[in-house]
């Protein structure tokens, strides 16, 4: 029994003409990508980045190059530091030196390692004299900063707290001859006088300007008086 097909309708074959037919299938080929093909992706792989979650596969390469030196990741230049301190303590301008460098390219570790000499040389009798300085270091530079905005100079908070610290060597050189001295009061008035005056000038003449004009007592009368109260942490007085 045999139906025509129409459209839409399946074909029913007879038994004995079933036994007639004869046919293959092909099998198609297929292959399973297991991640072995590097030019290609993963299905895994593939999925994942399509939805942007391919950030989980992603594996950090090793850094070939060899690690910088402990001194260039904390961005320490000593031969920078120890051109800024030649600048500090020899301010004349006749030896040539560009001290205009202290200001213009300003470093921390410097005035750090600077103030904390400071305060090692007044740590005999008064251990508390050394957080006390670094927190006049910090307080005082804001202060003169903040002076030298208001009166029109051009500096920043990082410039003067350089020089503020660089500026604390004089103090430093004659802290070893106070010990020696100690006991003439006239020559050893003169000597803290006279580093006073050392420092005060080698910071003010580099943070003091041409832009300042007839301002400057304004900002070089605190300057002394900061390294007046730096001198009697060291003294005592």
């Amino acid at each position: 029994m045999q139906f025509s097909p129409t459209n839409g309708d399946f074909t029913f074959v007879s038994s004995t003409e079933a036994e007639e037919l004869s046919g293959t299938i092909s099998t198609p080929d297929v292959k399973l990508n297991m991640g072995s093909d590097s030019g290609k992706d993963p299905y895994a792989t593939t999925f994942l980045r399509q939805r942007g979650y391919g950030w989980l596969l992603e594996v950090e390469e090793e850094d070939s190059e060899e690690s910088k030196p402990l001194l260039d990741e904390l961005d320490i230049d000593l031969k920078d530091i120890y051109y800024k301190i030649r600048c500090v303590l020899m301010p004349m301008p006749s030896l040539g030196y560009n001290r205009q460098v202290v200001r213009d390219n300003p470093d921390f570790w410097g005035p750090l390692t600077v103030v904390l000499l400071f305060s090692m040389i007044s740590i005999y009798g008064q251990f508390r004299v050394v957080s006390w300085i670094i927190t006049i270091w910090i307080f005082g530079s804001l202060t003169i900063f903040l002076l030298a905005r208001v009166l029109g100079g051009e500096v920043s908070y990082g410039q003067v707290l350089g020089v503020i610290g660089y500026s604390l060597l004089p103090l430093i050189v004659i802290a070893p001859l106070l010990l020696v001295i100690g006991g003439f009061e006239v020559v050893s008035t003169l000597i803290k006088l006279f580093g006073v005056f050392w420092a005060a000038y080698s910071a003010a003449s580099l943070l003091v300007g041409d832009e300042f004009k007839t301002k400057k007592p304004l900002l070089i009368y605190p300057i002394f008086l900061l390294y007046i109260y730096f001198l009697s942490l060291y003294t005592g007085v």
